[in-house]
């Protein structure tokens, strides 16, 4: 395991031949089950090292070759088991009060890394369906401690901080108030939290969420906010999961500010990647977007944001969803 830098991009990536290893949906044995060795019983919700992870606490030794580098894979890889349950469809099937207990889980993964010092980026994110190449099924999330920032936070950090500098404002809290004044596009909002298809959309379906509040990190989640942002997850995924009337795949990851630092312009975010563009197609990320990072979208993002909408209705209709504390759009 190792960290190489790729000079071209001014990013580092993570090599682990450990990965190949992991198996593949194994028909007989579930690893995540209650009972088994490394799970144990009597938990409702547990987070574990992950076997076969991308980063390791004992790395070698740094290597220089101009214009080569690698440097120590240092970090940690974390599994969050969402539920002993095996079978639940997706985060909207889970209880509020179980979601809740995710969040928390998050936010404590998030203040263990923030006192390490030589992590500087936590990265929550969940993986869903085998297009997206989920190795098991059981419900789970996972956490990244890196040593570096990703890019893509990078550009985040980057274009808030320019935006804040130029207009005093948060470049975030200005695109949710732009969502919520032109209306079409939020899906769903409770007290804290607004989930919308924001108007640079990538992904046909892309949502993001955003709270309220100007916060930077998980670990700045009052009481009353976790309860919203576990209600508002379990209405995105309800909402992608009646779309085509079949499970959604999707990749969710969490944006928060860097553990290390003073980042007040920045602003704690969520997004989705849904990758059906209809029934049975996949939205791939082909020519123009692999090459350059140029997106196409090849819809019109207020008629999906409605079909979204719809979808949502739909759910609470047919009990895909319960016990909703806030209102569709």
């Amino acid at each position: 395991m190792e960290l190489r830098f790729n000079p071209l991009l001014n990013q580092w990536v993570m090599v682990s031949s450990v990965r190949k290893k992991r198996p593949w949906r194994p028909k007989d044995f579930c690893p995540f089950c209650p009972g088994t060795e490394e799970m144990g019983t009597g938990w409702d919700i547990k987070y574990v090292r992950n076997k076969f992870p991308m980063l390791k606490d004992n790395p070698p030794k740094p290597k220089k070759n101009p214009p080569f580098k690698s440097a120590p894979s240092f970090g940690e890889c974390l599994v969050l088991v969402e539920t002993p349950e095996h079978n639940p469809e997706d985060l909207n099937a889970l209880s509020l009060g179980q979601m809740i207990k995710v969040i928390r889980m998050m936010q404590e993964i998030t203040e263990k890394y923030t006192k390490h010092p030589r992590v500087n980026y936590v990265a929550i994110f969940r993986n869903k369906g085998k297009e997206i190449g989920v190795s098991l099924l059981h419900p789970h999330s996972q956490a990244y401690a890196l040593p570096f920032i990703p890019l893509r936070i990078r550009v985040e950090l980057e274009n808030s901080g320019k935006y804040f500098k130029r207009f005093g404002r948060c470049l975030f809290c200005d695109i949710l108030s732009a969502e919520i004044e032109q209306k079409e596009r939020v899906i769903y909002s409770n007290n804290h939290f607004y989930a919308f298809l924001p108007y640079f959309a990538n992904w046909p379906f892309e949502v993001h969420v955003y709270p309220k509040r100007h916060i930077q990190l998980l670990t700045q989640l009052n009481e009353d906010e976790i309860i919203g942002l576990a209600d508002i997850l379990r209405a995105v995924t309800a909402s992608l999961n009646t779309l085509f009337n079949k499970s959604m795949p999707y990749v969710m990851t969490i944006h928060q500010a860097p553990v290390k630092g003073t980042w007040n312009y920045y602003h704690l975010h969520i997004e989705f990647y849904p990758i059906l563009r209809d029934e049975n197609k996949l939205k791939y990320a082909a020519g123009i977007e692999m090459g350059t990072w140029s997106f196409t979208y090849d819809f019109v993002p207020e008629e999906n944001a409605y079909r979204l909408k719809e979808a949502l209705r739909k759910a609470l209709e047919i009990g895909k969803v319960d016990n909703l504390i806030g209102k569709i759009w």
